[in-house]
């Protein structure tokens, strides 16, 4: 699971983002990505990911053949003055967690609107989730794309609940969607097809020596070995403190790195590290012949790409659930991988990456 920590540069950017939203000074629209950051991430989560996560041909969790059907919009949502007078339809603020994949879904969301009519202020790579989701519940953006389980156990954690995320897409929507419908927030359908988890990866070499295959494998010599990355992962129950619990694995050091990105990268092929977390959806596991873990005893659950809404955007644009469910649908673990590498290894620019995409799908025209 896409698992992210604010950390001070996190908090400067909401305040960042709180200033930009202000009715004073109306955010505009911005189309330029920060420096890509990871190779391509969760919060937390995930996305994933999710996002991810994510997720993500890398050996990615099954995810069930089944679609959800999307919870409706919650009652609570006040209708929009612009569509009872049948007016334009609304301005949508679409945000991202700050990795490659993660700006890459904004833009596939934020595209299909904005072919159809709707007016978009992008919001790329504001953070961890502890920024982002505080945006989304404060209306400062009102669209995010997230890793299902991720969202679901962040989202109880500050409840103070127990997480009933599983590996069961389904559930867990469900699940999530409990927690959003007091928040005037909703759900839309998952991709069933598309997911991405953290994975833990080490060099075929490193694999080769300890005879690595699957995380349990890893439990005779931890404890010689160094673990990188992301900064927040010694607090995530996705991260190093379910690799403790789970499979009780007990690390030589924890180096802080990057969210599944080029310090992890660099980090694993200079021997700084001996096992990084990487998304599962990262080009470089292909492109690197990394190992990527099998997680044998099921630590990662079910991170299926799915959009958080809003409900005062499905109520103002009539046909803005179909129009973004139209592309969850279409989307897959295979897709995710190859459109990470284009931003991520290539350096192509993500909105141009994801209206290519669109346009594929006949999304748009």
């Amino acid at each position: 699971m896409r698992n992210f920590r604010v950390l001070a540069a996190g908090a400067s950017a909401l305040a960042l983002l709180v200033s930009a939203c202000a009715p004073s000074g109306g955010a505009s629209p911005t189309t330029a990505a920060a420096p890509p950051t990871t190779a391509p991430a969760k919060p937390t989560a995930a996305p994933a990911v999710s996002p991810a996560a994510s997720a993500s041909p890398s050996a990615a969790a099954a995810a069930s053949p089944k679609p959800a059907v999307s919870p409706a919009p919650s009652p609570a949502a006040a209708a929009s003055p612009v569509a009872a007078a049948g007016g334009a339809k609304p301005t949508v603020k679409v945000g991202s967690f700050g990795f490659d994949e993660s700006e890459v879904l904004q833009e596939l969301y934020a595209g299909v609107l904005e072919a159809n009519g709707y007016t978009i202020e992008r919001h790329p790579r504001l953070g961890s989730r502890e920024i982002v989701e505080p945006a989304l519940e404060s209306g400062q953006i009102d669209l995010v794309p997230e890793y299902l389980a991720t969202i679901e156990a962040f989202l109880a954690g500050k409840a103070g609940t127990p997480s009933k995320a599983t590996s069961d897409p389904a559930v867990t929507q469900t699940a999530l969607q409990a927690l959003l419908t007091p928040k005037n927030i909703t759900v839309l359908d998952f991709a069933a097809n598309a997911i991405d988890t953290n994975g833990f990866v080490v060099t075929k070499a490193t694999a080769d020596k300890n005879k690595l295959a699957k995380m349990s494998d890893l439990q005779p010599v931890a404890g010689t070995m160094v673990l990188g990355g992301p900064p927040e992962c010694p607090q995530r129950p996705f991260c190093l403190v379910g690799l403790m619990g789970t499979y009780k694995l007990q690390f030589k050091d924890f180096k802080p790195l990057d969210a599944g990105g080029p310090l992890t990268v660099t980090a694993l092929d200079s021997g700084d590290i001996d096992i990084g977390l990487l998304f599962t959806t990262d080009p470089n596991i292909l492109l690197k012949n990394y190992v990527l873990l099998a997680d044998d005893m099921h630590l990662q659950l079910a991170d299926n790409i799915a959009p958080v809404v809003s409900n005062k955007i499905l109520t103002a644009g009539a046909d803005s659930k179909t129009l973004l469910n139209s592309v969850t649908a279409k989307l897959t673990t295979a897709d995710l991988t190859d459109l990470d590498k284009q931003v991520g290894i290539d350096h192509k620019d993500a909105k141009t990456v994801a209206v290519a995409y669109l346009k594929s799908k006949s999304l748009i025209k």
